[in-house]
């Protein structure tokens, strides 16, 4: 359990968090979340110790391990297998002991300890992780210094994951992740034996992974139970029925007034006047809960061209001569598109966009587009293209030249600038910002085709919204590269799979792609020596296969209904009263039977799916 109890803490004598209190049970997966600035970083520092607190104390059981991600990416000529398994220094320390060991006593207590570490699953463990974030089996044995730094940085995550601390702290895990890696990680997240604590801006994590979400607000932190569209909905509630007891307590507070101003200074009255002065008084002052102020984008309206505005044919692109990214590309874009671009990161959607954007050449084939046709092209790097000197305004001024001051600030409240937030340069800007800047300069000669590579990196939550309802009401093409599955699933109605070096439809919904994923990426198997062949019985009897997938869906019906029992039990109050010795057993108890049983799911499942392929491949 983790307990944090009156914490108050100050930077540069602005209170960041004011007495703010929250309890945390062995096994809650909470997602923290909050408005960019809120604390939600210094409250991790202060948990895992980097920070001190002015007032109040944090609990953390002696027994229990903490984790999180190393700031700095590893680093070596290691595989990345080695670096993950050397990663857990006690297994390495007792397996070291091991080798010099003499003592009988003492190699059996180690052997005790290496199996509950579950040693003997280790290589496995690791070569799973870092295959759901995206290496491979070939990739896992190169040596660590030869990626970049993003892609260490996975391998950095990939090494605190593998630890398995009792709680588990992820400060924006999917930073560095496709939209593969994310679905892993949900899985991941939803299937942890211990506690997790996520700040994040992806909605569909905070809704597939977590069972509890924290928010950060006003300086003070308020738990709620289920996932992130739970909390919104309950924080809703909880907004109006504040407001309409606040408009209820100022209708009485007006009333007592009245009365006071009319008679306190009549002798006849002077008693009832006084009353109704200490009731005032007495009467709790209710702080209104604030309301988050809505981030804007608005992308003009491009006008109609004739169809289809991008043609392409029988088209080869890389970046070497002989060397093809993709090949044989056969495709076309209408202006109503709303296209997401699949696959993982290295397959090719960069290098699709950057074809269709035009800054990258054909091979081979042919590209006809109309041409009037405008296209916008965002992609985070080109933030590092904006002049960190020059405010928001400069930069729209630059484009905008002969408008009245007034009609480029106007352009700039449009993506959420407020007057001070114009004037601010570049360089003092947050990544947010910076991003929104980028999609107001983009989309400044309104542009019939969007091409969106990554546009949610930085953006938190309100943006996000925000961006989203601006591509659903924006009147051009849009193609999207995104690890945000809420955000493609919101707007994209066609599917795109980059794979194999070529581009074809995806026919299934972001479901089916997650559950392609979770399958594609189970730990790589070694092939059994040849010296004694296994000669297997290939049977075709569909109807014995057919019995054995309906028990199997039968099976992931079953947990499934038990672990919504559970899910049920846990929103009973009484379990969180800490007063209440036998409510805290019950609770924990609850807990551990839920991970067991969605640890048993996710097998099910898997089962159910390998069924499924084996009658599908005959």
């Amino acid at each position: 359990m983790l307990q944090i109890n009156g914490l108050t803490y100050r930077i540069a004598g602005k209170d960041i968090l004011e007495k703010a209190s929250l309890t945390i049970p062995t096994g809650h997966k909470v997602g923290l979340v909050g408005r960019n600035g809120a604390g939600k970083s210094t409250l991790f520092k202060l948990i895992s110790g980097e920070l001190d607190a002015d007032d109040g104390d944090i609990y953390v059981p002696q027994t229990m391990r903490l984790g999180q991600v190393a700031q700095e990416a590893p680093d070596g000529p290691q595989s990345l297998l080695q670096t993950v398994l050397e990663s857990h220094h006690e297994m390495q320390s007792l397996e070291k002991e091991l080798e010099n060991c003499q003592d009988a006593g003492r190699i059996s207590e180690i052997h005790e300890q290496l199996d509950m570490l579950e040693a003997h699953s280790a290589e496995s463990r690791a070569a799973s992780i870092l295959a759901g974030l995206g290496f491979d089996h070939e990739t896992q044995k190169r040596p660590c210094n030869s990626f970049s730094g993003g892609w260490r940085m996975r391998v950095a995550l990939a090494c605190t994951l593998f630890i398995r601390p009792d709680i588990l702290l992820l400060d924006e895990p999917t930073n560095y992740l496709d939209l593969e890696g994310v679905m892993w990680l949900e899985n991941f997240v939803r299937a942890y034996p211990s506690t997790v604590i996520v700040i994040s801006h992806d909605r569909d994590l905070l809704n597939k992974a977590v069972n509890h979400i924290a928010h950060l607000d006003q300086m003070s932190i308020t738990l709620y139970t289920g996932s992130y569209d739970d909390f919104e909905r309950l924080r809703r509630e909880k907004m109006e029925l504040q407001k309409a007891f606040l408009k209820k307590q100022e209708a009485q507070k007006a009333h007592l007034q009245k009365f006071v101003d009319r008679f306190r200074y009549k002798a006849s009255k002077a008693k009832q006047a006084q009353s109704r002065i200490k009731m005032l008084e007495k009467m709790e002052s209710i702080t209104p809960i604030a309301e988050d102020q809505m981030q804007n984008f608005h992308f003009p309206d491009p006008g109609e061209l004739a169809l289809p505005i991008v043609n392409v044919d029988g088209v080869s692109v890389g970046y070497e001569a002989d060397k093809a990214i993709l090949k044989n590309l056969n495709m076309r874009i209408d202006m109503d598109d709303r296209i997401a671009l699949l696959g993982q990161n290295g397959n090719g959607k960069s290098t699709y966009a950057k074809l269709i954007s035009g800054r990258l050449d054909v091979m081979s084939g042919d590209i006809r587009q109309s041409t009037k046709l405008k296209i916008g092209y965002f992609a985070q790097h080109q933030t590092d293209e904006l002049n960190p000197q020059n405010s928001a305004y400069d930069h729209l001024a630059e484009l905008m030249k002969g408008e009245k001051e007034s009609a480029i600030r106007a352009r700039l409240g449009a993506f959420g600038f407020s007057s001070d937030k114009a004037d601010t340069a570049v360089a003092k800007l947050s990544g947010g910002e910076k991003a929104r800047l980028l999609f107001a300069l983009i989309s400044f000669d309104k542009p019939h085709l969007m091409i969106m590579d990554e546009p949610t990196n930085h953006l938190d939550m309100d943006s996000r919204q925000a961006l989203m309802q601006a591509i659903n009401e924006y009147q051009g093409a849009v193609i999207l590269i995104s690890h945000d599955p809420y955000l493609i699933e919101s707007c994209a109605d066609r599917l795109w799979l980059v794979d194999g070096g070529t581009i074809r439809n995806y026919d299934g919904d972001m479901a089916d792609y997650r559950k392609f994923i979770l399958s594609k990426n189970k730990p790589h198997k070694q092939s059994k020596p040849e010296n004694k062949p296994v000669v297997k019985q290939v049977k075709n009897d569909l109807s014995s296969l057919s019995k054995e997938i309906e028990k199997a869906e039968q099976k992931v019906e079953e947990l499934t209904a038990e672990i919504a029992k559970y899910d049920r039990a846990l929103t009973n109050p009484k379990l969180y009263d800490g007063s209440d010795p036998k409510g805290q057993q019950a609770l924990e108890q609850f807990t551990r039977q839920k991970a067991d049983l969605e640890n048993k799911l996710e097998t099910a499942e898997e089962n159910w799916m390998m069924l499924q392929e084996k009658l599908e491949n005959g």
